[in-house]
């Protein structure tokens, strides 16, 4: 999460935590103190994230130029991801915050050749893919975001308020309703 304010508590491989709690408790492992069964921590609140929207090619540009055997080009690409996010309190079952995060993000890439009569080759690179940095992006504004209304509780309330009211008007504009 690495905001430095939740402690996580593992629920995907649960079952792998069970089972070394089994193991420590069957007495075939070495006494240690760890892994003991009844201490298994508990869950204050529930964070749920959908991937409502997402488009690996929003927008895709580029070009290039061959002048006597040697080409060179590149291109532009930028993708679009959106995340539904829901925060569930594990005691009453409401759902005490909710947000929309949504982002662009770009990417490039480059190429070299060179050819003649009988002989070719072209070598391409590409960095900064877009699906990837959108994704990290997102992961990192929805943290900070729960670092924000979980835990600070300050101004930085404000931005995220701005925030979701600039997401709502464009999302509004991008669509003529009756």
């Amino acid at each position: 999460v690495g905001t430095g304010v939740f402690r996580v508590v593992e629920r995907s491989m649960l079952e792998s935590v069970l089972a070394e709690q089994n193991l420590a408790a069957s007495g075939r492992a070495a006494p240690s103190g760890d892994a003991q069964i009844g201490a298994l921590a508990s869950a204050p609140w529930l964070i749920m994230g959908t991937v409502t929207s997402f488009e690996g090619g929003t927008k895709s540009t580029g070009g290039g130029i061959r002048v006597k055997g040697f080409s060179i080009g590149g291109k532009k690409t930028e993708a679009y991801l959106a995340i539904d996010l829901r925060v569930v309190n594990s005691t009453t079952g409401v759902v005490e915050f909710v947000r929309t995060v949504e982002g662009r993000s770009g990417g490039s890439g480059v190429s070299v050749g060179y050819s003649e009569a009988n002989f070719g080759g072209a070598l391409a690179t590409e960095s900064n893919t877009p699906v990837g940095k959108a994704i990290r992006a997102e992961v990192i504004e929805a943290t900070d975001y729960l670092a924000c209304v979980m835990y600070y509780e300050d101004e930085c309330m404000d931005d995220y308020y701005g925030k979701e009211r600039r997401r709502r008007s464009n999302s509004k504009d991008a669509i003529d309703l009756d």
